[in-house]
């Protein structure tokens, strides 16, 4: 609070400059601390603050594509310490001047961007909503510190629109993803069911593989033992063990459902007639 002592004596707060009129022209002005002026000669013609002060505007503007968006803008701006005579008397209300350029500012960038270059594009309009206020408000001795666009608010009505359309983006990626993700488990089952199919192949080759040669060493070691034998009297004892031991193995499980045909020694010699045939006609076969 400043202070007026017997009419010739007056303090400055901090922060502040006062301006001194003598017989009504301007004749200083004083920084904070104690001062002396001439009674009746010297009058206080007001006081302006040094200190950083700040401007909040909402601005509404018609955008490229048709969209009523309003921007909140913020402007820092403050007096210049060797222009408080500028400040003081060139502008009676600086801050409707500045709204005024942040007005016009504003309406001529916008226009030329769609809603959503407004959006990316918030620190391109606040440089240039700076840039123009310092232009002009440097010749009235103000100093613009900063300009900062805190907000845009697009028409209710289109800011749901824009929400609906982000959330049907968000859903289709979604929904790729989850396509992308069943595709894979697909193929990796079918290479699965692939693999394992050549697994089971060539496990049963390799089986028969097995069971001929052991039939192989087994008509060699007999005819090791019985020199006269052929390999026709050979293949059918083992047929003939090889039966006896699968009725063996049906007959020790009390829980078959296995339903057992005629198997009396002619049957048996009949079935086993015709699988040498075949074996022997299989033979007969010449190679393509």
């Amino acid at each position: 609070m400043a202070w007026n002592f017997f009419g010739f004596m007056y303090t400055v707060d901090q922060m502040t400059s006062t301006v001194i009129e003598r017989l009504g022209k301007y004749n200083r002005y004083d920084l904070p601390g104690l001062h002396f002026k001439i009674p009746i000669v010297d009058m206080i013609a007001g006081r302006i603050s040094l200190r950083v002060q700040e401007l909040n505007v909402e601005v509404e503007s018609k955008t490229k594509d048709d969209v009523f968006v309003t921007l909140v803008i913020a402007v820092q701006y403050f007096v210049k310490g060797e222009a408080v005579y500028d400040a003081f008397y060139r502008l009676t209300n600086p801050r409707g001047q500045i709204e005024s350029y942040i007005f016009d500012v504003v309406r001529s960038e916008v226009p030329g961007m769609t809603i959503d270059e407004v959006f990316s594009n918030k620190d391109q309009i606040a440089v240039q909503v700076k840039e123009s206020l310092q232009l002009k408000m440097d010749q009235y001795g103000w100093e613009i510190r900063d300009s900062l666009v805190n907000d845009v608010r697009p028409n209710i009505d289109v800011k749901n629109a824009m929400n609906r359309v982000r959330a049907a983006e968000r859903e289709r990626e979604a929904a790729q993803y989850e396509g992308e993700a069943k595709k894979i488990l697909v193929v990796k089952a079918a290479e699965a069911d692939a693999e394992s199919k050549r697994l089971s192949g060539e496990g049963i080759a390799k089986q028969r593989m097995a069971i001929i040669d052991g039939l192989r060493e087994s008509v060699e070691r007999f005819k090791e033992a019985i020199p006269e034998s052929t390999s026709m009297q050979v293949m059918s004892l083992v047929f003939l063990t090889q039966y006896m031991d699968a009725l063996t193995s049906i007959g020790a499980t009390s829980s078959t459902n296995t339903l057992i045909l005629s198997h009396s020694p002619d049957t048996i010699s009949t079935i086993q007639n015709q699988i040498m045939e075949a074996m022997l006609a299989a033979n007969r076969v010449p190679d393509a």
